[in-house]
């Protein structure tokens, strides 16, 4: 059976959307809109494997998708929703429940990660996260997933979970004239190499919304004398910048700064140490600020406007989730006949 192509990603609402979300996430959603049809979704289900406040977690999820729409994503175009509003989500995680095996999931390197040492104390949610996540992306039949190579295991169980309901109920599949599969493979999207952000205070550490400091990221909601300030004072070395990518090895913080320039510009390493090989900071910082506050400022302009009008919002949110419940409800049909669920 030939799969109509489609995207699906979904983003945390964990508030504090910065630099490093955009570059590595949002940027990519943007450009995937002009190839395939998108399915963009505000995952708040995942968010609650741990605690989070109910008034925040309102206001995170306001603010992704005001993100969203800020950085150039067509909600009426392609489908942008709060994953919460469209149960089936849920039901589908469920039966992945029954179809994955503990084995795979014991595997997750990222339960680990995030556990640590205090494994037992984890939310149950927290352990079965892929499995919903699988349900996210197969609800919709989406066949490309673009994802970090952090997120790139879960695809692949979703590949597994998918292949083995496949493979369970071959039989049911085939009489209700569905073909040899009823879920595609879905394919994780690596686009280009992927744009790493570190902190602005310490090069070696991702640039995260949890540093204590505000100066070690850009957030999406920073005003133009912000986003300066914070780029001034981001560390540096004392040594001009090098002239190829070979001389920013043994540099974190010129080795970051010169990426997020070039991510901004659409340029490669290369191309901007061409220009500011041999360089000293203060006059490439410069020119950073003058990059970042072009491309940054109207984005956190648009999300301030946006964030203050929660209807404006609440709407775009209502109708995105009708338009994926219809794609998801109808799917959801044929996999409660295959299980054989009996249904009205």
């Amino acid at each position: 059976m030939a799969f109509k192509e489609r995207v699906f990603s979904g983003v945390q609402p964990t508030g504090n959307l910065h630099l490093g979300n955009y570059l590595g996430a949002i940027v990519k959603f943007v450009a995937l809109q002009e190839r395939y049809d998108c399915i963009y979704c505000v995952v708040d289900m995942h968010a609650i494997t741990v605690w989070q406040d109910p008034a925040e977690l309102k206001r995170s999820i306001r603010e992704v998708t005001a993100a969203f729409i800020a950085c150039g994503i067509d909600p009426k175009k392609h489908i942008v929703f709060n994953q919460s509003q469209v149960a089936e989500h849920a039901e589908l995680a469920w039966i992945f429940n029954c179809v994955a095996r503990l084995g795979w999931l014991n595997r997750m390197t990222q339960f680990k990660e995030k556990t640590g040492k205090d494994r037992e104390n984890a939310s149950v949610g927290l352990y079965a996260y892929p499995n919903l996540m699988a349900a996210d992306i197969l609800v919709y039949l989406a066949t490309h997933v673009p994802v970090g190579e952090d997120q790139k295991q879960h695809v692949e169980l979703a590949r597994d979970i998918a292949q083995k309901f496949n493979n369970d109920f071959a039989p049911a599949i085939a009489s209700l004239g569905l073909g040899p599969a009823f879920f595609p493979q879905p394919e994780p999207l690596i686009q280009g190499p992927a744009t790493r952000v570190m902190s602005l205070r310490d090069g070696t550490k991702k640039m995260s919304k949890s540093d204590p400091s505000d100066y070690s990221r850009i957030n999406l909601t920073d005003d133009a004398d912000a986003i300066a300030q914070k780029v001034r004072k981001a560390k540096t070395d004392p040594n001009p910048l090098p002239h190829d990518e070979k001389g920013l090895e043994s540099r974190p913080e010129a080795d970051n700064l010169v990426g997020i320039f070039a991510a901004l510009a659409s340029r490669t390493k290369a191309d901007v140490l061409t220009e500011f090989g041999g360089a000293q900071f203060s006059n490439f910082k410069a020119a950073l600020v003058d990059l970042s506050v072009d491309r940054l400022g109207p984005i956190g302009a648009e999300m301030k406007r946006l964030v203050q009008d929660p209807a404006h919002i609440d709407s775009v949110l209502a109708d995105g989730s009708a338009r994926a419940q219809a794609i998801a409800a109808e799917n959801m049909r044929y996999v409660k006949d295959i299980v054989g669920f009996v249904r009205r």
